[in-house]
């Protein structure tokens, strides 16, 4: 794998960026969860195959990303009926959450967006990746990485500044 880069630094390094990428995809913690461990599976078995260890961050996202289109092709041919029975089982909401409803109305809102613009944004503004490697991971042109921030951007503005107005009784 290289020198210095062992699995435990790699998932110590990689997993909580990586984790929020998956659940700005599937919208649930364990999915989410399921996802990254999938990534880290698939590091452990193939790993070793990357040559220049520099991309490996890049290496890791766009093997999360496959991993995810996948899922969600299983998941159509093979859907999965949620338990509605837990409410119940549900804690209380904390001060701290209170605290938190704005960061909760911007995940609501990036929700909303469509799969391809909610992936770019986040890999942009949440994790931080140029343009180059957003073109990398989701497997698509430089231009169309471009395209879908602003019109990613712009659909996100409408959401929140919607979400924002009173509603007219």
């Amino acid at each position: 794998m290289g020198e210095g880069l062992d699995f435990n630094n790699l998932v110590e390094c990689h997993y909580r960026p990586l984790y929020q990428f998956a659940l700005s995809l599937t919208r649930d913690t364990a999915e989410a969860c399921d996802l990254t461990q999938q990534t880290f599976c698939i590091w452990a078995a193939k790993g070793h195959q990357l040559r220049d260890i520099s991309k490996v961050k890049t290496w890791l996202f766009t093997t999360l990303y496959r991993e995810f289109l996948v899922s969600q092709r299983r998941q159509t041919r093979f859907p999965h009926i949620e338990l509605e029975d837990a409410a119940s089982e549900l804690p209380a909401v904390s001060p701290a959450t209170v605290n938190q409803l704005d960061s909760a109305q911007l995940v609501e809102a990036l929700g909303q967006l469509d799969e391809g613009y909610r992936a770019a944004v986040v890999l942009f503004y949440l994790e931080d990746h140029s343009y180059n490697e957003i073109a990398q991971i989701l497997d698509i042109p430089l231009g169309t990485v471009k395209s879908r921030l602003t019109r990613g951007l712009q659909r996100l503005h409408v959401l929140l500044t919607n979400a924002q107005r009173p509603h007219a009784a």
